[in-house]
């Protein structure tokens, strides 16, 4: 089956060429120019929405606020014109996986695509399938999951790689720049900030759901997942 792309735009003249490209790339394409059809058309949970943020109804920052809120794990990379660092880091701590400033190559899309859709759809060293207590992670890497007990945790895509990469080398740390090329991309040449949005991000929704395992940073290293055992 091919894999579903949501694109989110309101000027044609980006979104006809866009849409033309990915169908020849083999992928399921559906456009929508408003922020509202967008979040109605994330209830077939595609696996990539490419958001611009200049939308005529909601802004794309908050649109990317309300699918992560309600439970949308897919990628999400935002496409837009505000090209500054802040407005990356801002894109990226709303839940963001990645963040492609216009203009910009189509060669270069189609590649950014393919390394998200590549790294949301492989298995990642880890396994649960057995019960945990409330207050243990378990990680279902088939289905790209994370449990506390019995309740999800609902992550970004890249929010499970990072915990799945440290759940596999728990105790032990893990350069930022292993994260920053396992995660996102070994030619990657933008701010370490967004690894650091990302674990913020990572150990507010561990801690909201009462969890003991921790992320522990080790400065100028990397770092540590802490406490109970993550695979159950």
């Amino acid at each position: 089956m091919a894999q579903r792309v949501l694109v989110v735009e309101d000027e044609e003249d980006i979104a006809f060429p866009l849409v033309r490209t990915l169908e020849r790339e083999g992928y399921d394409v559906e456009w929508v120019e408003s922020g509202q059809k967008a979040l109605d058309a994330l209830a077939t949970m595609p696996e990539l929405v490419i958001l611009d943020l200049g939308l005529p109804d909601i802004d794309g920052l908050e649109v990317c606020r309300r699918a992560r809120e309600a439970g949308y794990t897919g990628a999400i990379m935002i496409v837009t014109a505000r090209a500054g660092e802040l407005d990356r880091v801002v894109g990226l701590d709303y839940g963001a996986d990645d963040y492609l400033a216009k203009p910009f190559g189509l060669a270069e899309l189609q590649a950014r695509v393919r390394a998200l859709l590549r790294r949301t759809s492989s298995p990642l060293p880890g396994s649960a399938d057995e019960p945990a207590s409330p207050d243990e992670v378990r990680i279902d890497v088939e289905a790209r999951r994370v449990y506390a007990g019995t309740d999800e945790v609902p992550l970004t895509g890249k929010e499970f790689e990072v915990l799945s990469i440290l759940a596999a080398n728990r105790d032990k740390v893990v350069s930022r720049g292993r994260l920053m090329a396992d995660v996102w991309d070994e030619n990657w040449y933008g701010s370490t900030k967004t690894l650091d949005v990302t674990i913020g991000r990572l150990r507010q929704k561990l801690e909201s759901v009462g969890v003991t395992d921790r992320v522990v940073a080790v400065r100028g290293v990397g770092f540590r997942l802490e406490g109970g055992p993550v695979d159950a």
